[in-house]
């Protein structure tokens, strides 16, 4: 898989996993599944078997079933990835996310970007308000048709972007990790006489610390100390610490002095 570096405001870079093709595609399918069905769920609750005989209640209730159907299946991966930091149900099911490459959380605009495309790439349910079989069977073939090209692009940029992540500046990766909760940076501090060591830690903004913990995290997959001690080196720099402390041992006091000093 192809690997993506992001660099943090530490000006460390950040090894992420790409989400390959097949795992994206199921990913859509799964969210395209949900969306299906609450399509005909929608169309059968507010017209059940009159929708295609009865043009006064067609017409009576065309204005709930763009509030209720069109709009939400409009904006559905949207809200979602606005609501769940990068995921869809789909995405969250196969482990995967939207992260931005200028290595902050994305922003609104950037997913309003991603959204915004998806209109050249898989077309919107917007407009079906008049459900039929052959208009939800054009539908799913126009979809599959016009998913070749999206599906290209995944293929052949070297991050695995379609177009929407190509012009937000944002890419889909990996989330699975082989962590254990014992690997958790967010620690409880059980010591009833804990005392800070470095007190300075608290000069770092809650950015910052979930960038140490980005690299703790990598240190506990990879076991490579590289980024830890650059990283070390950098906040020591910063804070004007000066210990003989390991880089590991280090960035977890860090943390845990974090989680100290911000619960008292």
């Amino acid at each position: 898989m192809p690997l993506i570096r992001i660099a943090t405001v530490f000006n460390i870079e950040l090894e992420f996993e790409a989400a390959d093709l097949p795992r994206r595609l199921v990913a859509y399918l799964v969210d395209f599944t949900l969306m299906v069905l609450y399509f005909m769920i929608g169309k059968y609750v507010l017209y059940g078997d009159r929708q295609m005989n009865d043009m006064d209640i067609i017409q009576s209730r065309m204005g709930l079933d763009i509030i209720l159907i069109s709009t939400p299946l409009l904006l559905y991966s949207l809200i979602c990835e606005v609501t769940f930091h990068g995921q869809s149900l789909g995405k969250k099911l196969l482990d995967i996310r939207v992260v931005s490459l200028d290595g902050k959380e994305p922003s609104f605009s950037q997913y309003l970007i991603r959204w915004m495309f998806r209109a050249f790439e898989w077309p919107f349910f917007f407009g079906y308000v008049f459900f039929s079989g052959v208009n939800l069977m054009a539908f799913i073939i126009v979809t599959g048709m016009l998913g070749i090209g999206v599906i290209t692009a995944i293929a052949i940029t070297p991050k695995n972007q379609r177009l929407g992540d190509l012009a937000a500046n944002t890419a889909v990766v990996r989330t699975s990790t082989n962590l254990s909760v014992d690997d958790t940076l967010f620690v409880d501090i059980a010591e009833e006489n804990y005392k800070a060591q470095f007190p300075e830690v608290l000069k770092l903004s809650d950015r910052d610390l979930n960038t140490v913990m980005k690299i703790l995290r990598n240190y506990h997959k990879s076991k490579k100390k590289d980024m830890c001690e650059r990283l070390s080196y950098k906040i020591q720099s910063v804070l004007h610490i000066q210990t003989d402390m390991e880089a590991v041992t280090f960035l977890k006091t860090l943390v845990r002095d974090y989680n100290f000093l911000t619960n008292k």
